[in-house]
Protein backbone atom coordinates (compact mmCIF):
# COMPACT_ATOMS: atom_id res chain seq x y z
CA UNK A 1 0.00 0.00 0.00
CA UNK A 2 1.63 3.67 -0.92
CA UNK A 3 0.58 6.80 0.66
CA UNK A 4 -2.21 7.69 -1.43
CA UNK A 5 -4.36 4.56 -1.19
CA UNK A 6 -3.70 5.07 2.95
CA UNK A 7 -5.08 8.42 2.70
CA UNK A 8 -7.65 7.69 0.27
CA UNK A 9 -8.83 4.97 2.28
CA UNK A 10 -8.82 6.34 5.76
CA UNK A 11 -10.64 9.44 3.67
CA UNK A 12 -13.31 7.30 2.64
CA UNK A 13 -13.69 5.56 6.30
CA UNK A 14 -13.39 8.61 8.08
CA UNK A 15 -16.15 10.33 5.94
CA UNK A 16 -18.52 7.30 6.43
CA UNK A 17 -18.49 7.25 10.38
CA UNK A 18 -19.10 10.26 10.38
CA UNK A 19 -21.57 10.23 7.69
CA UNK A 20 -23.61 7.16 9.50
CA UNK A 21 -23.26 9.25 12.42
CA UNK A 22 -25.49 11.76 11.28
CA UNK A 23 -27.68 10.92 8.22
CA UNK A 24 -26.77 7.21 7.35
CA UNK A 25 -25.62 5.86 3.77
CA UNK A 26 -21.66 5.68 4.71
CA UNK A 27 -21.24 2.69 3.19
CA UNK A 28 -21.47 4.15 0.21
CA UNK A 29 -18.26 6.48 0.48
CA UNK A 30 -15.77 3.61 2.46
CA UNK A 31 -16.95 1.19 -0.28
CA UNK A 32 -16.35 2.74 -3.48
CA UNK A 33 -12.75 3.82 -1.61
CA UNK A 34 -11.62 0.12 -1.92
CA UNK A 35 -13.22 0.03 -5.32
CA UNK A 36 -10.71 2.87 -6.26
CA UNK A 37 -8.00 1.19 -4.40
CA UNK A 38 -8.28 -1.47 -6.63
CA UNK A 39 -9.66 -4.17 -4.70
CA UNK A 40 -12.45 -6.86 -6.06
CA UNK A 41 -16.27 -5.86 -5.81
CA UNK A 42 -16.34 -8.85 -3.57
CA UNK A 43 -13.60 -8.32 -1.32
CA UNK A 44 -13.90 -4.30 -0.98
CA UNK A 45 -17.48 -5.71 0.43
CA UNK A 46 -16.72 -7.93 3.14
CA UNK A 47 -13.47 -5.73 4.35
CA UNK A 48 -15.91 -2.80 3.99
CA UNK A 49 -18.32 -4.55 6.73
CA UNK A 50 -15.30 -5.29 8.75
CA UNK A 51 -14.12 -2.11 8.50
CA UNK A 52 -17.21 -0.06 9.64
CA UNK A 53 -18.48 -2.54 12.44
CA UNK A 54 -17.09 -0.72 15.33
CA UNK A 55 -18.71 2.56 14.62
CA UNK A 56 -22.14 0.32 15.42
CA UNK A 57 -20.54 -0.52 18.65
CA UNK A 58 -19.75 3.10 19.65
CA UNK A 59 -23.21 3.93 19.15
CA UNK A 60 -25.13 0.97 21.03
CA UNK A 61 -23.35 2.12 23.92
CA UNK A 62 -24.05 6.01 23.93
CA UNK A 63 -27.68 4.23 23.47
CA UNK A 64 -27.58 2.64 26.78
CA UNK A 65 -30.49 4.04 28.38
CA UNK A 66 -33.37 3.53 25.65
CA UNK A 67 -31.97 -0.08 25.17
CA UNK A 68 -32.01 -0.86 28.61
CA UNK A 69 -35.80 -1.35 28.64
CA UNK A 70 -35.73 -3.54 25.27
CA UNK A 71 -33.58 -6.06 26.42
CA UNK A 72 -36.43 -8.55 25.81
CA UNK A 73 -36.98 -7.53 22.29
CA UNK A 74 -33.68 -7.58 21.36
CA UNK A 75 -33.16 -11.34 23.19
CA UNK A 76 -36.26 -12.17 20.59
CA UNK A 77 -34.86 -10.35 17.97
CA UNK A 78 -30.83 -11.73 17.70
CA UNK A 79 -31.99 -14.71 16.10
CA UNK A 80 -33.30 -13.92 13.00
CA UNK A 81 -30.64 -10.96 13.21
CA UNK A 82 -27.78 -13.72 13.06
CA UNK A 83 -29.49 -16.46 10.53
CA UNK A 84 -30.54 -14.06 8.18
CA UNK A 85 -26.79 -12.66 8.25
CA UNK A 86 -25.34 -16.00 8.03
CA UNK A 87 -27.29 -16.86 5.08
CA UNK A 88 -26.88 -12.85 3.66
CA UNK A 89 -22.79 -14.04 4.15
CA UNK A 90 -23.00 -17.44 2.70
CA UNK A 91 -25.38 -15.93 -0.27
CA UNK A 92 -22.64 -13.46 -1.02
CA UNK A 93 -19.68 -15.66 -1.12
CA UNK A 94 -21.33 -17.79 -3.28
CA UNK A 95 -22.32 -14.88 -5.85
CA UNK A 96 -19.18 -15.37 -8.69
CA UNK A 97 -17.18 -12.81 -8.40
CA UNK A 98 -17.70 -11.22 -11.70
CA UNK A 99 -21.75 -11.34 -11.28
CA UNK A 100 -21.61 -9.32 -8.24
CA UNK A 101 -19.43 -6.86 -9.95
CA UNK A 102 -22.28 -6.71 -12.17
CA UNK A 103 -25.08 -5.90 -9.93
CA UNK A 104 -23.11 -3.64 -7.49
CA UNK A 105 -24.17 -0.41 -9.44
CA UNK A 106 -27.48 -1.48 -9.05
CA UNK A 107 -26.97 -2.24 -5.10
CA UNK A 108 -25.45 1.33 -4.79
CA UNK A 109 -28.82 3.00 -7.04
CA UNK A 110 -30.89 1.04 -4.24
CA UNK A 111 -29.19 2.32 -1.54
CA UNK A 112 -28.82 6.21 -2.70
CA UNK A 113 -32.66 5.44 -4.00
CA UNK A 114 -33.37 4.69 -0.05
CA UNK A 115 -31.71 7.46 1.51
CA UNK A 116 -33.38 10.12 -0.68
CA UNK A 117 -36.56 8.64 0.38
CA UNK A 118 -34.92 8.92 3.64
CA UNK A 119 -37.25 11.47 5.25
CA UNK A 120 -40.53 10.08 3.43
CA UNK A 121 -39.97 6.84 5.19
CA UNK A 122 -39.58 8.28 8.29
CA UNK A 123 -42.57 9.97 8.04
CA UNK A 124 -44.43 6.79 7.18
CA UNK A 125 -43.30 4.94 9.60
CA UNK A 126 -44.60 7.30 12.51
CA UNK A 127 -48.22 7.51 11.03
CA UNK A 128 -48.67 4.18 10.33
CA UNK A 129 -48.23 1.75 13.28
CA UNK A 130 -49.01 -1.49 12.03
CA UNK A 131 -48.07 -4.35 14.52
CA UNK A 132 -46.68 -3.91 18.20
CA UNK A 133 -49.74 -2.86 20.56
CA UNK A 134 -47.56 -2.61 23.55
CA UNK A 135 -43.69 -2.50 24.22
CA UNK A 136 -43.16 -5.67 24.85
CA UNK A 137 -45.52 -7.22 21.83
CA UNK A 138 -42.66 -8.59 19.10
CA UNK A 139 -45.19 -9.00 15.82
CA UNK A 140 -44.15 -12.13 13.64
CA UNK A 141 -43.85 -9.75 11.12
CA UNK A 142 -41.00 -8.44 12.77
CA UNK A 143 -39.37 -11.22 13.08
CA UNK A 144 -39.65 -12.14 9.08
CA UNK A 145 -38.55 -8.35 9.00
CA UNK A 146 -35.48 -8.33 10.69
CA UNK A 147 -34.19 -11.91 9.14
CA UNK A 148 -35.12 -10.15 5.12
CA UNK A 149 -33.13 -7.34 6.24
CA UNK A 150 -29.98 -9.29 8.01
CA UNK A 151 -29.87 -10.82 4.44
CA UNK A 152 -29.42 -8.05 2.66
CA UNK A 153 -27.51 -6.29 5.42
CA UNK A 154 -24.61 -9.38 5.17
CA UNK A 155 -25.12 -9.59 1.51
CA UNK A 156 -24.75 -5.62 0.78
CA UNK A 157 -25.68 -3.42 3.76
CA UNK A 158 -25.82 0.31 2.29
CA UNK A 159 -28.94 1.62 3.36
CA UNK A 160 -29.80 -0.81 5.68
CA UNK A 161 -30.40 1.63 8.64
CA UNK A 162 -33.12 3.48 6.59
CA UNK A 163 -34.71 0.16 6.33
CA UNK A 164 -34.75 -1.28 9.90
CA UNK A 165 -35.66 2.64 11.23
CA UNK A 166 -38.71 2.46 8.61
CA UNK A 167 -39.53 -1.50 9.74
CA UNK A 168 -38.98 -0.81 13.03
CA UNK A 169 -40.96 2.46 12.89
CA UNK A 170 -43.88 0.82 11.08
CA UNK A 171 -44.52 -2.11 13.48
CA UNK A 172 -43.58 -1.40 17.24
CA UNK A 173 -45.01 1.80 19.04
CA UNK A 174 -42.07 3.26 20.20
CA UNK A 175 -40.59 6.78 20.02
CA UNK A 176 -37.99 7.84 17.29
CA UNK A 177 -35.23 7.65 20.25
CA UNK A 178 -35.87 3.97 20.98
CA UNK A 179 -36.67 2.65 17.56
CA UNK A 180 -32.96 4.72 16.86
CA UNK A 181 -31.04 2.60 19.58
CA UNK A 182 -32.79 -0.50 18.40
CA UNK A 183 -32.24 -0.25 14.76
CA UNK A 184 -28.29 0.28 15.96
CA UNK A 185 -28.74 -2.56 18.37
CA UNK A 186 -29.98 -4.66 14.98
CA UNK A 187 -27.24 -3.63 13.04
CA UNK A 188 -24.29 -4.21 15.64
CA UNK A 189 -25.77 -8.00 16.01
CA UNK A 190 -25.88 -8.23 12.14
CA UNK A 191 -22.81 -6.99 11.24
CA UNK A 192 -21.05 -9.10 13.87
CA UNK A 193 -22.30 -11.90 12.95
CA UNK A 194 -21.01 -10.86 9.03
CA UNK A 195 -17.69 -10.06 10.55
CA UNK A 196 -16.81 -13.41 12.27
CA UNK A 197 -18.53 -15.49 9.38
CA UNK A 198 -16.15 -13.55 6.62
CA UNK A 199 -13.31 -14.01 8.97
CA UNK A 200 -13.76 -17.41 8.70
CA UNK A 201 -14.79 -17.92 5.08
CA UNK A 202 -14.30 -15.04 3.47
CA UNK A 203 -11.74 -12.71 1.45
CA UNK A 204 -10.87 -9.98 4.11
CA UNK A 205 -8.23 -7.88 3.45
CA UNK A 206 -7.23 -7.27 6.91
CA UNK A 207 -4.61 -4.02 6.09
CA UNK A 208 -6.76 -2.26 5.19
CA UNK A 209 -10.09 -3.42 7.60
CA UNK A 210 -8.18 -2.48 10.15
CA UNK A 211 -6.72 1.04 8.80
CA UNK A 212 -10.47 2.25 7.61
CA UNK A 213 -11.92 0.92 11.14
CA UNK A 214 -9.51 3.82 12.65
CA UNK A 215 -10.67 5.92 10.49
CA UNK A 216 -14.32 4.95 10.76
CA UNK A 217 -13.97 5.53 14.68
CA UNK A 218 -11.96 8.89 14.18
CA UNK A 219 -15.02 9.79 11.57
CA UNK A 220 -18.06 8.81 14.40
CA UNK A 221 -16.42 10.77 17.02
CA UNK A 222 -14.69 13.93 15.51
CA UNK A 223 -16.30 14.20 12.05
CA UNK A 224 -19.69 14.64 13.49
CA UNK A 225 -19.06 18.28 14.20
CA UNK A 226 -18.44 18.76 10.38
CA UNK A 227 -21.14 16.69 9.10
CA UNK A 228 -24.00 18.82 11.57
CA UNK A 229 -22.36 21.90 10.13
CA UNK A 230 -23.59 20.81 6.57
CA UNK A 231 -26.53 19.58 7.95
CA UNK A 232 -28.16 15.94 7.04
CA UNK A 233 -30.24 17.13 4.50
CA UNK A 234 -27.25 18.81 2.41
CA UNK A 235 -25.20 15.45 4.03
CA UNK A 236 -27.96 13.26 2.57
CA UNK A 237 -27.67 15.41 -1.29
CA UNK A 238 -24.01 15.03 -1.13
CA UNK A 239 -23.54 11.33 -1.43
CA UNK A 240 -26.73 10.35 -3.18
CA UNK A 241 -24.63 12.84 -5.48
CA UNK A 242 -21.25 11.13 -5.02
CA UNK A 243 -22.79 7.31 -5.02
CA UNK A 244 -25.31 8.22 -8.36
CA UNK A 245 -21.40 8.80 -9.72
CA UNK A 246 -19.73 6.05 -8.62
CA UNK A 247 -22.58 3.58 -10.17
CA UNK A 248 -22.37 5.85 -13.41
CA UNK A 249 -18.85 5.10 -13.38
CA UNK A 250 -19.07 1.11 -12.76
CA UNK A 251 -21.33 0.83 -15.28
CA UNK A 252 -19.01 2.70 -18.14
CA UNK A 253 -16.25 0.87 -16.80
Amino acid sequence: MDALEIAGLLAGAFAAGAINAVAGGGSLVSFPALLAAGYPAKAANVTNTVALWPGYLGGSIAYRPELERQRSRIALLAAPSIFGAIAGSALLLSTPGGTFRAIVPFLIIFAAFLLLAQDGLASFAQTHRLGAVSDNHVPAALHAGVFALAVYGAYFGAGLGILTFAVLGILLPDDIQHSNALKGMLSLIINAAAVVYFAAFGPVEWVPALLMACGALAGGYLGVGVARRLGPRYLRWAVIAYALLVAFVLFIT
